[in-house]
């Protein structure tokens, strides 16, 4: 099974955040933009959490709630998990499994270094498969 160093490596590694006092309404325009469904909230260096389009929908939709008067901070989840890069891919996809969510921060030597998204997982999943399958018909073919 790869880690988490295989699928940074495999993918565009930019990381996309935004400050905890930005307007919710920033947030979600810059993941409308770039096509994610979460972004990390910093401060400087720092984690401070993570927003999603779930946090958006539950915390600012539904409860009647300003995307331009209501910083960032009031809604996003400040109890964000995270893996290492030596992590592997199975352990991140019984992570979100597990935790119902659909994104991973990874974090190496206190700073953020990219984000697996329950995506990546299953692409990686699926390619390894892929790949058994092939290796276990060319078995057979011999």
């Amino acid at each position: 099974m790869r880690t988490v160093r295989q699928l940074l490596e495999a993918k565009a590694s930019e990381v996309f955040a935004i400050g905890p006092d930005a307007p919710v309404i920033d947030a979600i325009r810059l993941m409308a933009e770039k096509r994610i469904g979460a972004v990390l909230v910093m401060e400087g260096p720092r984690l401070a959490g993570i927003l999603s389009e779930r946090d958006y929908a539950r915390k600012i939709v539904l409860q009647g709630r300003s995307s331009a008067d209501t910083p960032v901070r009031d809604i996003m989840t400040v109890e964000v998990l995270s893996v290492g890069l030596d992590d592997s891919a199975e352990r991140c996809m019984q992570i979100v499994t597990d935790r119902r969510i659909r994104h991973l921060p990874v974090v190496q030597g206190g700073q953020v270094v990219g984000v697996v998204s329950i995506g990546d997982l299953v692409k990686a999943v699926i390619e390894d498969q892929q790949l058994e399958l092939d290796q276990l018909q060319r078995y057979i073919a011999s």
